[in-house]
């Protein structure tokens, strides 16, 4: 019997050979695309510029504000000009990815006025908040909408990949799949959020709400490629509320303004605004039965 050594040999070469095969998945080279680590400690990094005062940098013990933002930027700045450069991968895209992270810096003031509007919408929202600083430490909601309009920003810009890999990272702490290619108003709130998805040609109006298990969705998929670039996803006018489960599919599907949807209504067609949606009663069966310790139920 051959030894451990030489058996595992054998595992490694028809590893080798079959990543000579040519396919997508047998690229070698792992320094030519955005690197998913980075990404994330950018995101990090990005989310201290937007709540400044709720997270610690451990490695500068410079408690000059300008200082410590100056050197935040500038480490913003020569990471994502870089994962940018390698996602276009042009031969110009080294010059283009510092313009478009300038202009993307640029914007945080902007984006945070709005994510500002978030937090607000949170609280006000929730009964079971006793802070806004309970809101920004503790909602994956929030995380998860953060998340998505900084990416939102970039996607905007048609900056490949990086936007996708953003928001997929904020689902996989959050349970709240938001595309980047949404498109979504003010004071927005997703209360306990998990399983919550929000398609790429969604449209959300201001003050709208929507609750864990909410799916605003396509109606099929079948045509694949075929649908890129086309309308897929609802459009949600202003003040509207979703309860839990509910789904709304279909890029042809409006919900009117300050319209409420039931919890685990299936929608696939306009409703008119102002009016209420609810799913019909299932039927329930009550049974009687003997519990040990009690007389009867």
């Amino acid at each position: 019997m051959a030894s451990i050594e030489s058996q595992i040999g054998c595992v490694v070469d028809s590893i080798l050979e079959d990543y000579s095969n040519g396919r997508a998945i047998d690229r070698l080279e792992p320094y030519g695309h955005p690197d998913k680590a980075v990404i994330v400690e950018i995101i990090d990094k990005l989310l201290r510029l937007v709540y400044p005062g709720y997270s610690q940098d451990r490695t500068y013990r410079i408690y000059n504000a300008k200082h410590n933002l100056s050197m935040l930027i500038e480490d913003v700045m020569y990471n994502l000009s870089k994962q940018i450069a390698l996602a276009m991968g042009t031969s110009d895209a080294k010059e283009i990815s510092q313009q478009i992270t300038l202009e993307f810096l640029g914007q945080i003031p902007k984006l945070r006025a709005v994510v500002q509007t978030d937090v607000e919408a949170a609280y006000d929202g929730d009964p079971a908040a006793t802070s806004l600083d309970e809101i920004i430490f503790c909602y994956p909601g929030l995380y998860a909408i953060t998340v998505y309009r900084l990416a939102h920003v970039l996607y905007e810009k048609n900056v490949p990949m990086i936007p996708r890999i953003m928001t997929e990272h904020a689902h996989s702490i959050s349970g709240i799949d938001i595309h980047p290619g949404a498109t979504i108003g003010e004071y927005f709130f997703i209360d306990h959020g998990t399983g919550v998805v929000i398609g790429e040609t969604t449209i959300i109006g201001k003050r709208a709400k929507i609750y864990q298990g909410v799916t605003l969705g396509g109606l099929s998929t079948r045509a694949g490629q075929g649908l890129r670039g086309k309308k897929r996803h609802p459009t949600l006018e202003d003040e509207v509320t979703i309860y839990a489960n509910a789904s709304v599919l279909g890029g042809d599907t409006v919900i009117g303004h300050n319209s409420v949807i039931g919890a685990s209504a299936f929608i696939t067609k306009s409703v008119p605004a102002c009016t209420t949606v609810t799913a019909k009663d299932q039927d329930l069966e009550f049974r009687r039965r003997n519990c040990p310790g009690c007389d009867k139920i």
